[in-house]
């Protein structure tokens, strides 16, 4: 981190929205109000599952896995959001800005392996529903589980060394409410190509492979229900994917949006409006489309109110 003239950056300001007063404390009630109700969703879904015996089968562990993994996915980013937001806490250390890339970004790593498992279990179940309870139990669910919590920890260190490995001359204002790839390539004063072509890569390993697996696999489910010969199974079949269907097609679609990019001259203000629906929206949406969607965990929801 030293640089030529002997001088290093120790901290970087996040600007993140600037605006008038009345709009900081509007999205200040709005990012707040979102994030209650989505710890509290997510936080309910996985009691649920606990407390209900006839959830307990791989497809809802890997449904806990998804709520634990956005609890923290968006405490990693909205505690320090709302502080910027009040415009008491805008500063943040090298360190702490390394620290929130790596857990944002290994959070995010994680969910895209963790839907495309998710994805494969609803593969076996519609299109081998006889060999389904043979091959997918809960010991490989577990294993499978804890490979894509692996699998993203351990990508997202190649981008966070090659930046603890980049020099910073000033300025030292990050355009965002959270540290970024983006940001750290925008304000190096050094060459970036090294660290533009391995984050490129990275992102084809971490987000195209996982999405190619998960929409081959519903195209074999959906070819699948397509042959079911009455209306009913076919509705049936659809139920038990239709959810996870609509949370892989918002959080790929953006996030293919955001790090599937070549190079750095992409807007950051269209970068920080993107990633409003990938880290805000779309953690929120997720209990709630499997609530809605979801026969088993509406029907366990009413027992349990009962």
């Amino acid at each position: 981190m030293d640089l030529e003239n002997g001088t290093r950056v120790l901290d970087f300001i996040l600007l993140g929205f600037p605006g008038s007063l009345y709009l900081q404390m509007s999205l200040f009630i709005l990012f707040l109000i979102i994030y209650i109700l989505t710890i509290m969703g997510n936080l309910a879904i996985i009691i649920l599952v606990l407390k209900t015996h006839h959830l307990h089968i791989p497809m809802y562990f890997l449904l806990c896995n998804l709520s634990f993994l956005e609890i923290w996915y968006t405490a990693s980013i909205f505690p320090k959001t709302l502080a910027i937001i009040l415009g008491r806490s805008r500063t943040i250390s090298f360190t702490g800005c390394i620290l929130q890339m790596y857990f944002v970004f290994g959070f995010g790593s994680t969910e895209n392996f963790l839907l495309s498992v998710m994805a494969y279990d609803r593969y076996l179940a519609i299109c081998h529903p006889l060999h389904y309870r043979t091959i997918m139990d809960l010991t490989l669910s577990g294993k499978l589980a804890f490979s894509s919590w692996l699998c993203g920890f351990l990508v997202i260190c190649i981008p966070v060394f090659l930046i603890t490995r980049l020099s910073f001359c000033g300025p030292n204002v990050i355009n965002h409410f959270y540290c970024n790839i983006d940001s750290w390539i925008a304000l190096s004063c050094t060459d970036t190509y090294v660290m533009e072509i391995a984050a490129f890569v990275i992102s084809i390993i971490v987000i195209l492979c996982p999405c190619l697996i998960t929409f081959l696999s519903y195209i074999y489910i959906i070819s699948t229900i397509l042959r079911i010969p009455s209306t009913k199974g076919k509705q049936k079949a659809f139920s038990t994917c239709s959810s996870h269907l609509a949370v892989v097609m918002i959080w790929y679609g953006s996030t293919v949006l955001l790090y599937v990019k070549p190079s750095k001259g992409t807007s950051l203000e269209m970068t920080k409006i993107v990633n409003i629906l990938n880290t805000i929206v779309t953690p929120l949406l997720n209990p709630f489309i499997y609530t809605l969607r979801n026969k088993d965990v509406k029907e366990a929801l009413r027992n349990c109110f009962h």
